[in-house]
């Protein structure tokens, strides 16, 4: 209970820092300065606490302790020593006057110097690959801050004593890192068609995850790859159900360097090992990765931009993710590239989940040739349809196709989930109910009627690998039949009492009068209408 205080206190903080910007900028830019700066203050208050556990061998009591005992222990003999073996515990090493914890009590004694912090950011980004490039968003000099040099230090200045009231000292990675993921919700939610390229909805990354992983949750040394990784939420899903989530090893490829950015944050703020993550950014069809070291995974999980554009080039014909196919995903829809880029990568035992639209299931022309290889060779493991709306970018239903390297059958699970939802405000939502519900019937692997249906090979075959859901599940609601004799009864009485009506109304008409000849004259000629 402690534990979910503490994240609601933290996600308060961290929301109100959102407030000193939100009304400078729009949710897609002040996100970054919001999740940067969180994130500086992260890496050194994590500092602090580390190399207060190395002189103190403890925890201190407060950051502004940790950071005095800090200072003393540079004033000795051993200080490189320590800078040292805090570069092989961190990657990185902090100086004290460019502490987040130095920079707060800055801020509050109006001493605050921006070019501090962004020598801080500086530090960091050079003192090992794993941080390149990270703080490349944040414009501490931007005119969006406010006009004038000294608004804009204000505002940063107001945005680091808001954040610094956030208590990283007694917030486990847990606890952090779901506050960090409830604020990239939020930032999606409120920007809304740009929010498709960096967030999966929980409740699919939820059902992709727990397909994937699913007969693997004991696996030690587990790896998980995500192509198209957001902000790598979907990636970090795969902790929650596994036995050795300490053993995982998240391999995630962004075109976006932003998006890259805040994927790299959310990994080191999930407590994850920097030697435990391999992350790229880079565009996955036009260059194959990773081709070194692991190339093939237990479990893969994408949401690709759906039906995007791609080069199609006749040269990716001999490249080994479509070689096989013969044909190549159509220039105006990339979805089977992406699809066929994540099976190449799973391990033959492993499980591959991926959203797509609708149309990968019936289109024609060269999709249809990819479509039937795939169930010719018993890929297509299942099909669920998912309700629509449930995205942040895009309104149209989508479907989880779930993929397996190597099996014996060529069976095909249909599950229709379509109405399996909460109607919300802006999106449709799939409680833990409805995703309990998708996954027990993923689990069965039977026909449910109106539900889910087992499809053999013999049936897609003669449906020529058409894989629409409806063509396999009915969920059609047959309408009540109508009693006719009860109907006309129905009709009969309704008639009597219009007449009743109409009498009484007849019968007051006739009681009014008036001195006025011409409201006399048109009142009988209603009544005469009315009587005729």
């Amino acid at each position: 209970m402690a534990e979910l205080e503490n994240s609601k206190d933290l996600i308060s903080v961290l929301w109100s820092g959102a407030d000193i910007l939100r009304s400078k900028m729009d949710a897609n830019e002040y996100k970054d300065y919001l999740l940067g700066i969180v994130f500086y203050k992260y890496l050194s208050d994590s500092f602090l606490i580390k190399v207060y556990d190395m002189i103190c061998d403890g925890k201190p009591e407060t950051l502004r302790e940790a950071l005095n005992v800090y200072i003393e222990e540079l004033k000795g003999e051993d200080a490189e020593e320590l800078k040292e073996q805090m570069k092989d515990e961190c990657h990185y090493v902090i100086e004290p006057e460019l502490t987040y914890t130095y920079f707060a009590d800055a801020a509050r004694n109006n001493s605050f110097n921006r070019e501090q912090l962004q020598k801080g950011f500086n530090n960091i980004e050079q003192s090992d690959p794993i941080f390149a490039d990270l703080f490349t968003d944040i414009d501490l000099y931007s005119n969006r801050l406010g006009t004038g040099d000294q608004k804009q230090s204000d505002t940063v200045a107001s945005l680091i004593k808001e954040i610094d009231k956030a208590d990283l000292l007694n917030s486990n990675a847990e606890i952090l890192g779901n506050a960090y993921e409830y604020l990239i919700g939020q930032f999606a939610s409120e920007t809304g068609k740009k929010a498709g390229e960096f967030y999966t909805p929980q409740a699919v990354s939820k059902i992709l995850t727990q397909i994937a992983i699913a007969g693997q949750e004991d696996r030690k040394g587990l790896s998980v790859y995500d192509p198209c990784m957001g902000s790598g939420s979907l990636l970090l899903n795969a902790k929650k159900y596994a036995e050795h989530p300490g053993y995982i090893k998240y391999y995630g490829q962004e075109l976006n360097t932003s998006t890259y950015n805040l994927a790299r944050m959310n990994m080191f703020l999930h407590g994850i090992a920097a030697e435990n993550q391999k992350l790229r950014n880079g565009d996955t069809l036009d260059g194959d990765w990773p081709t070194e070291e692991e190339t093939d995974f237990h479990m893969v999980l994408m949401n690709p931009p759906y039906s995007a554009k791609w080069s199609a080039a006749a040269g990716f014909l001999q490249d080994e993710r479509f070689s096989d196919y013969g044909v190549l995903a159509p220039k105006s829809k990339a979805d089977y590239a992406f699809l066929l880029h994540g099976l190449y990568h799973l391990k033959s035992n492993g499980t591959m989940a991926i959203v797509l639209p609708h149309g990968v299931l019936f289109r024609g022309a060269a999709e249809w040739k990819i479509r039937e290889k795939l169930l010719r060779s018993g890929n297509i493991y299942a099909v669920i349809g998912l309700p629509a709306n449930l995205f942040y970018n895009t309104s149209i239903p989508t479907c989880i196709i779930v993929l397996k390297k190597h099996r014996d059958g060529r069976d095909v699970l249909f599950i229709d989930a379509s109405k399996k939802f909460d109607k919300g405000k802006k999106q449709n939502e799939m409680t833990d109910d409805h995703i309990k519900s998708v996954m027990e019937l993923y689990t069965k692997r039977e026909t449910v009627e109106k539900e889910s249906f087992l499809a053999r090979f013999e049936d897609i075959e003669k449906n020529d690998f058409n894989l629409n859901i409806p063509r396999y599940v009915d969920n059609f609601e047959k309408e009540e039949e109508v009693d006719l004799s009860e109907l006309l009864t129905e009709m009969k009485k309704t008639d009597e009492e219009l007449e009743q009506v109409q009498g009484e109304f007849l019968s007051l008409l006739k009681e009014l009068t008036s001195d006025d000849e011409t409201i006399m004259s048109s009142l009988n000629d209603l009544i005469g209408k009315m009587e005729g």
